[in-house]
């Protein structure tokens, strides 16, 4: 959509299972927008008659029996004949939206966590940025926030900026504002819980921005809970999607950019803004050339498969910027690394450097070059490390000295 197009959006409420607190939700909902209810197989109320209505098509009365939580609201209604996922389903709502002539849809939570009248928050961020992806930043500063939502929340948000180079308050809220245009944009795998994750993860390659709204949340008492959260299921898929999806953050192939966001990414293709962002962020000279060099030194050590999960545990444990030394470890990448430290292995075995490439060098003798590459990285770790610590040292010492007069100006 062009930036001048009037906002239209759609209220989607994804549903499963959650009869007791649809109709509160839906209710306070309606009072913001027309509101489509997606019903992703549930099992706990009576499915709408058929007669006279078409999938997401306002419901006439007489359509919800007395019982039902939707009888006599004016809402737009589609179920899915089984659950397929909370992915699935805002998809779905995504698709009716754009049928129904919508710009963007709100998503709220079917549960009663999410308070409707927070809904025009999202209204007035969609205003200003109408290309934005907007996420609830859910007050977790009351007591009854349970352990494991905190945990969860800083558990993604943590793989979230490993894998963009961006943060984001709360990439679990599913209290969210999405442009259409976004949606289209993008080509999404995951059907479940794991959706909401990779919809942040691909927008922000993209070049969308994606920004916190603060929300505000309740958490029932614990035997008042409905969660349909699976622990093992839904934490396998949210384990292999941030196992793919970090693989593919750190393979130094560029992604296709359909906008380009305000701030930019954090990657070792943009070195001087990628500084620029984390002095902004209060990060030291010192510290970031530190965080550096441990990229590169960990990047250059031939342990197959294993240079990311290394950084993030070193970094960690260190307390150094685990961003920057992912970034700078990207310049390690094969073939040009990893033929410097085969050929100072060999330069230190044999007094010489290779300069035969031929099957007999590179195939037969192959176990020779993995040995060379191991004793050649030994000398070549540190100095690459000393090297690239360096000039991060020094660019951002410039980058920094800019800021400050910048900001004195």
């Amino acid at each position: 959509m062009a930036m001048s197009d009037p906002l239209s959006v759609l209220i989607v409420v994804p549903v499963y299972n959650h009869a007791a607190t649809l109709r509160r939700v839906v209710t306070g909902a309606l009072a913001h927008g027309p509101v489509l209810v997606v019903d992703d197989g549930s099992t706990d109320m009576v499915p709408a008659s058929d007669t006279g209505l078409d999938a997401g098509a306002v419901a006439p009365p007489g359509v919800f029996d007395a019982g039902h939580p939707l009888h006599g609201l004016p809402v737009r209604y589609v179920r899915h004949a089984r659950n397929q996922g909370k992915g699935r389903a805002i998809l779905t709502g995504a698709a009716i939206a754009r049928q129904a002539g919508a710009s963007h849809i709100v998503t709220v939570d079917a549960d009663g966590q999410h308070d409707p009248a927070d809904i025009p928050l999202f209204l007035e961020a969609l205003a200003a940025d109408p290309l934005a992806v907007f996420v609830g930043r859910r007050d977790f500063g009351a007591a009854d926030v349970p352990a494991s939502s905190r945990f969860g929340r800083a558990f993604s948000n943590f793989w979230f900026k490993v894998q963009t180079g961006h943060e984001v308050g709360d990439s679990q809220s599913g209290f969210r504002a999405y442009p259409l245009a976004v949606l289209d944009n993008l080509t999404l795998t995951e059907s479940h819980y794991s959706f909401e994750v990779e919809v942040l993860v691909r927008a922000a390659w993209a070049g969308f921005t994606v920004a916190d709204v603060p929300v505000r949340v309740y958490y029932p008492p614990s035997h008042e809970r409905v969660s349909h959260f699976r622990p093992f299921m839904d934490n396998l898929r949210l384990t292999l999607l941030n196992t793919r999806l970090t693989v593919r953050a750190i393979v130094p192939v560029p992604q296709k950019q359909f906008a380009k966001d305000k701030e930019g990414k954090i990657t070792a293709l943009h070195p001087l803004r990628s500084i620029r962002l984390l002095l902004c962020r209060s990060e030291t000279p010192k510290n970031l050339a530190l965080s550096g060099a441990l990229g590169v030194f960990i990047g250059t050590l031939p342990i197959f498969g294993l240079h990311s999960i290394t950084i993030l545990l070193v970094l960690g444990s260190l307390k150094r910027n685990k961003i920057m030394g992912l970034a700078a470890s990207q310049l390690c990448m094969p073939p040009l690394v990893p033929a410097l430290c085969i050929e100072a292995g060999h330069y230190l075995r044999h007094g010489r450097f290779l300069t035969e490439i031929s099957w007999q060098t590179l195939g037969r003798e192959g176990f020779q070059r993995i040995w060379e590459w191991i004793l050649g990285s030994l000398l070549m770790a540190p100095l690459l490390a000393v090297l690239c610590g360096g000039v991060i040292f020094a660019l951002a010492l410039c980058i920094r000295r800019g800021l400050l007069t910048g900001e004195a100006a």
